[in-house]
């Protein structure tokens, strides 16, 4: 046989689908489009931005096993970033239990500039909400999630939501109130 007929007599290539159909480039574009948002959310629970996304970059590492798309939606992964936030919070209630506490230490010259003192003032008054006034509070008014929203993230009642974030703006007012 020559070449010619065995051009012709092998099957032609099969031509998969393009490579932006295909689940690891969703996901690659899912992530691209809500890493920003989910890193913000976590700032605000954990308090610090590397630890924030460290809990988004677990929380996509997870679910490239798991990720069907078309299925998966904003609101499971961030109730995965909330569960992430969550975990690291324990990790750190039981380990500061094991110290002893240490004077409150300030920050560098370069972060005083970067944050003004109001802002400081009202991150620290969240971080010493109970944590699930402070996700509440976070969720409606950081992520403008509706109250259903937030119930189905924190698996409570909508009417425990709205309790939490009215709890939750009363301390912080009185708190911030007696600040300034």
């Amino acid at each position: 046989m020559d070449s010619e007929s065995l051009r012709l007599a092998a099957p032609a290539p099969k031509v998969s689908a393009s490579p932006a159909a295909s689940p690891d480039a969703e996901l690659v574009a899912f992530y691209r489009r809500h890493r920003l948002s989910l890193v913000r959310f976590a700032v605000l629970l954990v308090g610090d931005q590397e630890t924030a996304e460290d809990v988004v970059q677990d929380v996509f590492v997870r679910l490239h096993s798991k990720w069907r798309p078309g299925v998966t939606t904003v609101a499971y992964v961030r109730t995965c970033v909330l569960n992430g936030s969550r975990s690291i919070l324990r990790r750190r209630a039981v380990a500061l239990r094991r110290v002893e506490p240490v004077a409150d230490l300030a920050d560098s010259a370069e972060t005083a500039v970067l944050i003004g003192e109001s802002r400081r003032e009202v991150l620290r008054a969240l971080a010493r909400l109970p944590r699930r006034q402070r996700e509440a509070l976070v969720m409606r008014h950081y992520l403008d999630l509706s109250d259903a929203e937030i119930a189905e993230a924190m698996r409570v009642r909508q009417s425990t939501v709205r309790s939490m974030t009215a709890r939750a703006l009363a301390r912080l007012l009185r708190e911030l109130g007696d600040n300034a």
